[in-house]
């Protein structure tokens, strides 16, 4: 009843503004500096020119992709509608967003700017003639889902000579971000723990991708502050309740069913790295109470047992229906199932940290090499990650570069959770000895192949950290 009153819902005035004034808090942020910096891209091309595994497998695995094709022509729609009782036509967005996220990458990787000129094309089309999205209470999906996505693949091609930039963040600041920011405000008139985690959570990807791109650090911050203190399920630690004593964390939505669960631990690991990028650590927030979460799921997917404590929710509408729902133990599980949200996760705690994550390893292990948009199944579900993390995410240990010392967030930043030392958190989170995912959780997801030895250049995100401190000195998050 909520999904359905949702059609036909104004957004009116978002709860937070454009234009913020000018001071300290307004210091530039980092570009490119949503899930890939420069040090990044450079590491990519670097390895994958010297053949090294498990790159040039990850490369591979984007080169075979129908999505990574230079000869992709985009199919803009002035109105997108995703949800049930509308004409949907939202797979066209996703497609062509997923196909200028392949061909940028692509490009970054091996030089060749006729993907660089595709990733233009389709994202400038889109900019050019996208007013609305529209639907029942999907329409907040699409918008945090293809709003965030959108915002990676354009940051990707922010300096080439024809891209729009401008149409690009107006599109985001007009259509995407006011949709995602509204649920995170009033979710949809509904009782706040209606919706499960992975609604909140593409809500805070594009708030937070849209506050990057758009260089609005006001916008940044909402989504960082309702990241650790919102009220809704998608806040780490109502996603994550309840942490046991041997290191593992319930993850809520395990409650429900897995698909949902690794949507959840996926936009999470995108949040978390987006902000990490900008010198924020949710990584390692509330004493890496991320990495305990993803564990636990980790272990679960894999087969393992892990505990749950019975959970209770409100679920209405504001003023209207009421009801609740009492998840009482953890869903069953299909080893089988994957999708490309390890690499990332196990890349940073293991590598950049120093931290032991038994199941992370074993997860991005099983996955790789990470494929994307396209790999997973023709429906939405498949396309909720952009992927190909074993091409984008595998480094070696940052620290060991570093003459032992943990890299972290900028001085100033809204961190806060580094841990003694503003080092590394204390935290060990390892044990002692094809359908639509956000709306439904099905899926027919089907391998960091030798991820544990191989690495990235160590010292270029260190590098990078550094030269981002001096560009905003001791600046706040």
């Amino acid at each position: 009843m909520v999904k359905a009153a949702g059609i036909g819902i104004g957004i009116g005035v978002t709860a937070t503004a454009f234009g913020t004034p000018a001071g300290a808090a307004d210091a530039p942020l980092a570009h490119p500096g949503l899930l890939h910096t420069r040090a990044d891209l450079d590491r990519m091309a670097a390895k994958v020119k010297a053949g090294a595994r498990p790159y040039a497998a990850g490369f591979a695995k984007l080169t075979a992709n129908r999505h990574a094709q230079s000869g992709w022509q985009p199919n803009p729609q002035a109105v997108v509608y995703r949800g049930s009782g509308t004409p949907e036509n939202y797979r066209i967005l996703y497609n062509d967003i997923h196909a200028a996220y392949q061909n940028a990458l692509r490009f970054h990787v091996s030089g060749e700017e006729a993907h660089a000129d595709t990733a233009v094309a389709i994202l400038n089309a889109w900019s050019g003639k996208l007013t609305r999205l529209e639907g029942s209470a999907d329409r907040f999906l699409a918008a945090g889902l293809y709003g965030y996505q959108f915002a990676n693949a354009a940051e990707l091609v922010r300096g080439h000579g024809d891209f729009d930039l401008g149409r690009a963040q107006e599109l985001m600041r007009a259509v995407f971000h006011p949709l995602s920011d509204d649920f995170l405000t009033r979710h949809n008139n509904a009782v706040v723990t209606n919706y499960w985690p992975n609604w909140d959570l593409t809500a805070i990807a594009c708030v937070l991708a849209t506050g990057i791109f758009c260089d609005e650090r006001a916008v940044v911050e909402r989504a960082v502050e309702y990241f650790k203190h919102g009220d809704g399920m998608g806040s780490v630690r109502h996603a994550i309740p309840v942490v046991h004593e041997d290191g593992l964390a319930e993850w809520v939505e395990a409650g429900r069913d897995q698909g949902h669960a690794l949507l959840g631990v996926g936009l999470m690991g995108t949040v978390c790295e987006m902000a990490w990028n900008q010198g924020i650590d949710l990584y390692g927030y509330d004493d890496s109470r991320f990495l305990k979460g993803a564990q636990y799921v980790a272990k679960w997917s894999l087969g393992g047992d892990v505990p749950y404590t019975a959970n209770t929710r409100r679920k209405g509408a504001i003023g209207g229906w009421s009801g609740s729902e009492t998840a009482s133990g953890v869903a069953g599980v299909d080893p089988s199932m994957t999708r490309p949200i390890w690499a990332m996760i196990a890349n940073h705690y293991t590598k950049r940290r120093g931290l032991p994550a038994s199941y992370l390893t074993r997860a991005a292990a099983k996955a790789a090499p990470e494929g994307g948009g396209g790999d997973y199944g023709p429906n939405s579900g498949g396309f909720d990650q952009l992927g190909f993390g074993t091409l984008a995410f595998t480094r070696e240990r940052v620290e060991e570069a570093a003459g032992g010392a943990t890299p972290s967030p900028a001085p100033g930043s809204s961190g806060g959770s580094r841990g003694a030392g503003g080092v590394r958190p204390q935290a060990s989170a390892s044990p002692a000895a094809g359908g639509d995912l956000a709306a439904t959780g099905s899926g027919d997801m089907a391998g960091w192949a030798a991820a544990a030895g191989i690495g990235a250049v160590a010292g270029g995100l260190l590098l990078l950290r550094r030269r981002d401190q001096g560009r905003r000195g001791t600046a706040g998050e």
